[in-house]
């Protein structure tokens, strides 16, 4: 790796002024693109000390071996040139969100001399209107369907046309009335044109004037008696309703915005967006990105939305776009986006009412995409067996680490103090061997002696169902892997009671939450996993789920904790007559309030046991 000093530009040489920089690595290609509004500020800060940067941020200034600006003059030129530059180069260190899967849309060639309708997942075209995208194929199939027997428009490929038209007979779809058939002259390339404008504007949002229009035809036609064109405007009322039915209204206003929320953890980010228009979902859409831990939420946020609305048509980016976190360079964001769509576009966070409720909406389908995300990875075999393979690999293991075990202490300032063990078996949980422990005494003094006293208390269990006859499989498995949640003095703790119990076969390694380091016995340096590595993903996954598992025992605890009460002391009130009480007067006050009498009428309680409680509420 290069030493960042020997390429760093001389700080006089650096203009202030807003503009674009690239490194580049000793092969001369990109490595990262970024934008600054003071290019001599941004990146003195990347030679200033880059002992103090990220891990990731380290690893580019150091594969770097040059790095070169170039000057603009506002920062909204700023950030179209960096988005130029990295779809260009797509430089390896730069955030890049990637769809979560391939979604649908309806697409509609509106500048060809005859337009077409069709379903498709490939990249944008000039020309072309896309609406969506749709959450399953199916979904657009059945919209497409319906929207053909009011708008029966061309949806066939180019050589179907064609020889529709060398032959003068239109194909089944021409036959049966879900196309007009220009291919034959049965309607003008206008008439054809004007049919694929009622396309788009309806799944624009501009329904109203459509169906009203045909109820009124249908209306006039069966005055007329013409009860054959009155049926069919019947059958196209209902297809256009159909169409609107499967759109869920989410705002009780007409209003056009996209609505996007994102939900960030240590390697990985999700963001979604609805894309409402009219009040009603007309599309919905995800994203993953990986190893975003040096990004904030405000960068990430400017990147997703650059993202989204880079080549997109004009009337495709809405008036308002509602989020969840402020963008970094809001202003520059928002003047870009204004570009884009010719004329004024807003980006703010709700605070309250419909848009509130419909952004918190938004997030749960964030985070559930981010949670099938995970356990579609997890779930895959490959993947799995990769994981194993890097973790024994990065961390010199005798063996691939087949059954893992993981621990978490947790309390609340030293009070409640309690651990969690969880399994993992071939990379996937095993929750019915997971435990957990609480800890008292010195134990509880600080984390190091919790390890040890967890450690000890566990593989205590494993050496005794060793020797047994009837060996309970759940403590009488030994883990190749120990993982406990910290560095190193966690680490030494949990190693010194495996030498204790003379434990010698098992290894033991240390995940500090901090910057995913992996700590091993005896040595004063981490192990770095790669960020996006699968081994890295896996144990990162087994911690997250120790910490879960320990902090929900630790709150019903604390929650026990909380709820006890000066009757729990009472010698002979049990917790049955305990509740008793309490469901009979409301409240531990109000008990204090009561006679000896009234203490007896509460079913349990006697004359001796009612002035005890008595005597002991009223000290």
């Amino acid at each position: 790796m290069a030493d960042p000093a020997s390429y760093r530009p001389a700080t006089g040489s650096i203009p202030t002024s807003a503009g674009v920089y690239k490194f580049r690595d000793p092969d001369r290609r990109v490595i990262y693109v970024g934008k600054a509004k003071n290019l001599r500020n941004r990146l003195n800060s990347y030679f200033s000390n880059p002992a103090q940067l990220h891990p990731r941020t380290s690893t580019m200034v150091h594969t770097a071996a040059s790095v070169e600006w170039t000057v603009v003059d506002t920062e909204v030129e700023a950030l179209q040139l960096e988005w130029t530059w990295i779809n260009e180069f797509n430089p390896r260190f730069n955030v890049m969100f990637r769809d979560d899967k391939s979604y649908p849309y309806l697409a509609i060639t509106m500048n060809d001399e005859v337009p077409r309708a069709f379903i498709t997942r490939g990249k944008r075209r000039k020309g072309v209107k896309y609406f969506g995208p749709f959450a399953q194929v199916w979904a657009i199939k059945d919209t497409l369907d319906l929207l053909l027997r009011a708008f029966p428009m061309r949806t066939c490929t180019a050589g179907v046309y064609r020889r529709a038209e060398r032959s003068g007979r239109p194909c089944l779809l021409g036959y049966i009335d879900k196309c007009a058939a220009p291919c034959v002259g049965q309607i003008s390339v206008e008439g054809h044109k004007d049919l694929a404008r009622s396309i788009s504007d309806f799944m624009s949002g501009n329904t109203g004037r459509f169906i009203s229009y045909r109820q009124k035809e249908m209306a006039a036609a069966a005055e007329e008696l013409d009860y054959e064109r009155a049926a069919r405007l019947r059958d196209e009322v209902t297809a256009l309703q159909k169409v609107l039915d499967k759109s869920a209204v989410v705002l009780s206003v007409n209003a056009d915005c996209d609505v996007f929320a994102l939900v960030t953890e240590e390697l990985e980010a999700s963001v979604q967006v609805f894309h409402v228009r009219q009040g009603r979902i007309r599309g919905q859409r995800g994203w993953i990105i990986e190893r975003s831990d040096d990004h904030t939420p405000a960068e990430l946020t400017t990147d997703y939305l650059r993202q989204a609305y880079t080549g997109l048509d004009a009337d495709a980016i809405p008036r308002e776009i509602l989020v969840d976190t402020v963008p970094a360079d809001i202003a520059s964001l928002e003047s870009w986006l204004s570009e884009q769509r010719g004329s004024r576009v807003t980006v703010r966070v709700p605070e309250r009412g419909e848009k509130k409720a419909v952004l918190e909406t938004v997030s749960k389908n964030a985070k559930e995409a981010l949670l099938q995300h995970k356990l579609k990875r997890s779930s895959d075999l490959t993947t799995r067996s990769t994981a194993l393979k890097e973790i024994q690999e990065y961390l010199t293991l005798p063996e691939a680490p087949l059954r893992i075990e993981c621990i978490d202490i947790s309390h609340t300032q030293g009070s409640n103090v309690v651990a969690s063990l969880v399994v993992f078996e071939d990379g996937l949980v095993k929750k019915r061997d997971y435990r957990h422990f609480a800890i008292h005494g010195e134990a509880a003094n600080d984390d190091t002696a919790s390890m040890y006293d967890v450690v000890s208390r566990r593989f205590s269990r494993y050496l005794e169902q060793m020797s047994s006859d009837e060996p309970d499989e759940r403590f009488g498995y030994r883990p190749s892997l120990l993982v406990v949640d910290g560095a190193g003095p966690q680490v030494t703790a949990a190693t010194r009671a495996l030498h204790d119990l003379g434990i010698v076969d098992i290894s033991v390694v240390g995940l500090a939450k901090r910057l995913e380091e992996v700590w091993v016995p005896d040595d004063p340096f981490p192990v770095i996993l790669p960020r996006n590595s699968e081994g890295l993903f896996l144990m990162q996954r087994l911690r997250d789920e120790a910490h879960r598992f320990a902090i929900s025992y630790h709150r019903s605890k604390r929650a026990k904790a909380m709820t006890s009460s000066v009757l729990d002391d009472i010698s002979g009130l049990g917790e049955s007559k305990r509740t008793a009480l309490l469901r009979h007067f409301g409240s531990v006050k109000k008990v204090r309030a009561a006679s000896v009498d009234e203490l007896c009428e509460v079913q349990g309680i006697g004359p001796a046991l009612a002035e005890k409680v008595a005597a002991a509420l009223a000290d």
